[in-house]
């Protein structure tokens, strides 16, 4: 965000003024809105979202064990797409290995 508030801070205050409208229209706990956005920013690998949104859950009352729930349960989750997906992808596997199928651009 730093390289976009300096040369698009046009966008960037954007963005912070969607942030207070979802704090103000806000229809669920503050609790709530820190599991998902800890799920959300484990799931795109965002260290600073993750530590951010770890502490405002501790902060909203959430304890360690409800968070390792959170943390269970994203992983999970994030696993059986995983496997949905590639599963969904590699479908025509046999026609892969027969080299029937382009597996790329070359």
């Amino acid at each position: 965000m730093r390289l976009l508030s300096q040369y698009f801070p046009e966008f960037a205050n954007i963005l912070d003024e969607i942030d207070n409208i979802y704090r103000e229209k806000r229809l669920i706990d503050e609790k709530t809105y820190q599991f998902i956005c800890l799920a959300l920013s484990i799931k795109n690998r965002s260290a600073p979202c993750v530590k951010k949104h770890f502490k405002g859950a501790l902060e909203a009352g959430a304890t360690l064990k409800e968070i390792s729930y959170i943390m269970a349960l994203t992983f999970r989750e994030s696993a059986g797409s995983d496997d949905c997906w590639v599963h969904d992808v590699l479908k025509d596997y046999k026609e892969i290995i027969k080299n029937n199928i382009k597996c790329c651009d070359d």
